[in-house]
């Protein structure tokens, strides 16, 4: 059975964006899926100081470890200042000294969400450019603006336009 790793790459304990990582990967069929919990891979702020003194941490070997184990990656960004979430960010920093391919070839889904109108465009689109230079095969990505108005806990995507479209983009994902 083929597996998806998915998260929400904020450290929020009520993430919006874990919320749409969980439910497109609750879109595909005849999956395993784990979903994972960036507070499970909190770490001090990374420098090359650290990591003479301590080598790598523990818990970067475990993340790598995760992605290394999947099939499909699934990824939903907050937007923190047009950009990743710190605590995404340090993970991917930490990550990216055990292979500079932090995504092992893996295919990958990016999502983005917020409560505003743009939806995380901004650090949807950097993630789109950065992440096939670290080894991810991005088959496809998806903005999905204003969360409470076009999401529902238990409908998912409620915008019929959205929906459809994001629809689309799963349909068109094999892995």
């Amino acid at each position: 059975m083929k597996k998806i790793i998915a998260f929400g790459a904020s450290s929020s304990k009520q993430s919006i964006n874990k919320q749409l990582a969980t439910f497109a990967a609750s879109q595909f069929q005849n999956v395993s899926v784990e979903i994972l919990d960036l507070n499970d891979y909190e770490m001090p702020i990374f420098s090359v100081d650290k990591e003479k003194e301590n080598g790598i941490h523990p818990l970067a070997q475990e993340f790598y470890t995760k992605l290394g184990s999947a099939d499909l990656i699934i990824i939903s960004f907050a937007e923190h200042n047009g950009n990743f979430s710190t605590a995404f960010k340090n993970i991917l920093d930490w990550t990216s000294r055990i292979n500079a391919k932090t995504f092992q070839e893996k295919p990958m889904l990016l999502l983005a969400t917020s409560p505003g109108a743009r939806g995380g465009s901004s650090v949807l689109e950097i993630a789109n450019k950065r992440f096939p230079f670290q080894g991810g095969i991005v088959k496809g990505s998806f903005s999905l603006p204003s969360f409470y108005e076009n999401f529902d806990a238990e409908k998912g995507i409620t915008n019929e336009e959205l929906k459809n479209e994001f629809v689309k983009i799963v349909n068109s994902i094999e892995f």
